[in-house]
Formats: C-alpha cells, structure tokens, sequence
C-alpha cells in the first residue's frame, strides 16, 4: 500500500518535528492541543460512521422509503400580477 502523503517520517524528523511544535507552542500547550485533537478525531470518526449507517438503511431499504418519508408536494396558485402604478399620461 503507498502511503497518501509520501513515506512516513522516521525517528530523526519526528524529532525535528516536536522540537518546531514545542518552540511554536509551547510546553504547555501541546497536551492541550494534542488533546482537543483527539477529541475532534474522535468526533469525526463517530459522525462519518453515522452517515455510513444512514447510507446502509437507506440501500437496505430501497429507495420507496425516501419518496415515502418525504411530504408530499402541494401545488400553489400562479401568481397574478397586479398593477399598482399610476401612469399619468
């Protein structure tokens, strides 16, 4: 399998890369920011499994449920223009 974003990184560029993340932001903050990635990953992941749960009901079923499931369309009277200018001629 090859890898979407070229080859991975080894130990000596990881290194490099963690020391330009702590000199960006700092000790402190990179628990946090690693944290809140997690999370949005995580939030992430539980959402496109949602919508692919959703996509299998939706094949399982067929498509007679959609046009079901939907409100049936009312029909609206055309509009009538009504001329509301005063022509002074």
């Amino acid at each position: 399998m090859i890898p979407l974003f070229g080859p991975v990184p080894g130990g000596m560029e990881m290194m490099v890369i963690l020391l330009i993340a702590v000199l960006l932001f700092g000790a402190n903050k990179i628990p946090k920011l690693a944290r809140s990635t997690g999370e949005a990953m995580g939030e992430f992941k539980k959402g496109r499994q949602e919508v692919e749960n959703e996509l299998r009901e939706m094949q399982e079923s067929g498509t007679d449920s959609v046009a079901t499931e939907t409100e049936p369309a009312t029909e609206t009277e055309p509009a009538t223009e009504t001329n509301t200018s005063t022509d002074s001629e």
